[in-house]
């Protein structure tokens, strides 16, 4: 992605998806069967709303795609409350074939698990789905990441088992960003950096190194 791309909107559809990202055919058709299962699953589970999955190019798979520009080398991954597979579903199919990689997706409701599964099954992904709470998992990975799960101060309790091996956390965070980070603060210790997100310009990507309790 370049740099341009802060300033220009997302990718509306697969085909600018593939030009912003450089996502190969084979990735594109993989992300569109997900799209597909995705939608027939939530016919029967209320995994996404509908209007978001009718954003499903710029809101769900470009926001979640962005993650992989900010840790180029980064091989395995932990995605906590997975839910309907945003950021780690993404993430598995566009690291598919790379050698070492491996996202585990981390979620505490079986129904979820089981869609994830079924997702992981029929795209033939680098993936492992853990029907677990966060807090209950300590996974060594490259980079452990969470979207749309608990403000930042509760997400770093989940996350923490995982950090502690050495891992990295990159969160997707929305427009009340700085307000979680400052209440985060009052509870944990640790260095921050916050990216800008390309889906949106009020977002964050806050990058969490050296966590430990706040004394």
């Amino acid at each position: 992605m370049s740099a341009a791309a802060l300033l220009d909107p997302p990718p509306q559809d697969a085909a600018g998806f593939a030009v912003e990202t450089g996502a190969t055919a084979a990735q594109v058709a993989d992300l569109a069967r997900f799209q597909a299962l995705l939608v027939d699953w939530n016919r029967r589970m209320n995994l996404v709303s509908d209007a978001s999955l009718a954003a499903f190019w710029p809101r769900h798979v470009f926001d979640s795609a962005q993650l992989l520009d900010l840790a180029p080398g980064a091989q395995t991954w932990v995605d906590i409350g997975a839910g309907a597979g945003f950021p780690g579903v993404v993430l598995a199919i566009l690291l598919k074939g790379a050698p070492g990689a491996a996202v585990h997706l981390v979620d505490s409701q079986a129904k979820r698990c089981r869609f994830l599964t079924a997702a992981v099954e029929a795209l033939g992904l680098p993936a492992e789905v853990h029907n677990a709470r966060g807090e209950d998992v300590a996974l060594t990975a490259d980079v452990i990441t969470a979207r749309a799960v608990a403000p930042l101060a509760k997400l770093l309790g989940y996350a923490r088992p995982s950090l502690a091996r050495g891992g990295v956390g990159l969160f997707l965070k929305g427009r009340s960003w700085e307000t979680e980070l400052a209440e985060a603060r009052t509870l944990w210790r640790f260095r921050c950096e916050a990216l800008p997100s390309r889906s949106d310009p009020e977002s964050r990507i806050l990058k969490v190194e050296g966590l430990a309790r706040a004394r």
